[in-house]
């Protein structure tokens, strides 16, 4: 038995979310599953992470078990032929046998794409969030510094029962040129996150960059965790998971 770590790309936009659920919603976990055990392996992927219906990934990490003979180096060609075409593997390395995506992530990154121009682009609709008006990238550089550190950060996530401490290891924006023109996009790295917290954090930010909240207004949703003095959660269909790092003594077998 061979434990493999396999980095996977997805376009979310027609999946219900990354964890398998109820019978009939589409599942980014349920999809890879589904044909794991057609190249020998243990039908059980367990990812680094969560997405939300409509989020996207660069390079979600699932560890799975191998049983069969095939090479590591061929699973990617081998699971691309059964899966989808919204859910590809992108890479594929054997770790050691206790390896935990989950559990062993040093940290996680996400990134959320704005689109800024007067009008919208039918290219992107599923890609990044559209904006009209030009934001002030220095008002919302004047917020980031406020979300890093350990805080409650209860007050931009959504739908979450779980205690609010986390620790921000990175928050960042930068101006981007995409394919539809000028791009914002935010990224923020931490060891673990709460359920809609990039996205309100993002909502949050959107605000001051549009001159609808001052930048400290930042610190009483951190010392309160009201949820009603944040912003709107930002649309699924902006942010993508980015990565995942792990102890180098975790990545050999």
């Amino acid at each position: 038995m061979r434990r493999i770590l396999l980095l996977t790309e997805y376009d979310g936009t027609r999946f219900a979310g990354l964890q398998r659920q109820r019978e009939g919603l589409r599942t980014v976990q349920g999809e890879l599953e589904r044909v794991l055990p057609q190249i020998g392996a243990l039908p059980k992927a367990v990812a680094a992470g969560r997405t939300d219906a409509g989020v996207h990934a660069l390079a979600m990490p699932f560890h799975v078990d191998l049983e069969g003979r095939i090479p590591v180096a061929k699973v990617p060609e081998a699971l691309n032929r059964l899966l989808p075409e919204d859910l590809k593997v992108v890479g594929a390395r054997e770790v050691a046998q206790d390896l935990h995506a989950r559990k062993d992530a040093l940290w996680r990154a996400y990134r959320y794409r704005v689109l800024v121009r007067p009008y919208p682009s039918p290219l992107l609709r599923h890609r990044a969030l559209w904006v009209r008006r030009p934001l002030d990238l220095l008002a919302i550089r004047e917020a980031l510094p406020l979300l890093l550190g350990r805080h409650n950060f209860l007050g931009f996530a959504k739908e979450e029962t779980r205690e609010g401490t986390r620790e921000l290891l990175e928050a960042r924006v930068e101006e981007a040129e995409g394919e539809g023109g000028l791009e914002v996009h935010f990224t923020f790295k931490g060891r673990s996150f709460l359920r809609g917290q990039v996205r309100g954090m993002v909502g949050t930010l959107l605000e001051v960059g549009l001159g609808k909240r001052p930048p400290e207004s930042l610190k009483a949703i951190l010392e309160t965790g009201d949820r009603r003095l944040a912003g709107p959660t930002a649309p699924a269909h902006g942010l993508y998971f980015v990565e995942a790092a792990y102890p180098e003594e975790k990545l050999s077998p």
